[in-house]
């Protein structure tokens, strides 16, 4: 038998294939839109997945003023942030979050499905939000995804 052949590739930087994807959110529920835009930048969908090693694609998220919350998520799910000074916690529920940003709304949900260390870091700098349909990566030609067709 020839054990050559059962070398395991690992993806790196050279060898990786990243492409550009755009993803519309229009009546996307939050959660299932971020898992889904967190695995594509990821990398997971791609048979030469490495764990450690950024081989996802760069994903547009267009609409994300269209995006749905089920049930009464909009009024009690809060959003927690510290200041760094003594009794310094802030909070805003989802409503008053998007009131301020959309788009931060579907950062942060998709920020907290991505690692927390430098990888974490570097895929979410792969990702852009937008509200409307327009963006300013026209040039890349990226392609659009169906969600509702990926797994």
């Amino acid at each position: 038998m020839d054990t050559l052949s059962y070398k395991t590739i690992s993806a790196n930087k050279a060898t990786v294939d990243k492409q550009w994807v755009v993803v519309d959110a229009e009546n996307q529920t939050l959660g299932r839109l971020a898992s889904k835009v967190a695995k594509l930048l990821r990398g997971k969908h791609k048979p030469n997945f490495t764990p450690h090693v950024d081989c996802g694609d760069n994903v547009i998220v267009i609409n994300a003023e269209k995006i749905n919350l089920s049930g009464n998520k909009w009024n009690d799910k809060s959003y927690i942030r510290h200041t760094g000074y003594p009794g310094g916690q802030r909070s805003l529920t989802a409503n008053e979050l998007f009131g301020k940003n959309p788009t931060r709304l579907v950062e942060k949900s998709v920020k907290g499905m991505l690692p927390k260390n430098k990888l974490g870091s570097a895929l979410f700098r792969n990702l852009t939000v937008v509200v409307g349909t327009e963006h300013k990566h026209e040039a890349q030609k990226p392609k659009a995804i169906n969600l509702n067709e990926f797994k």
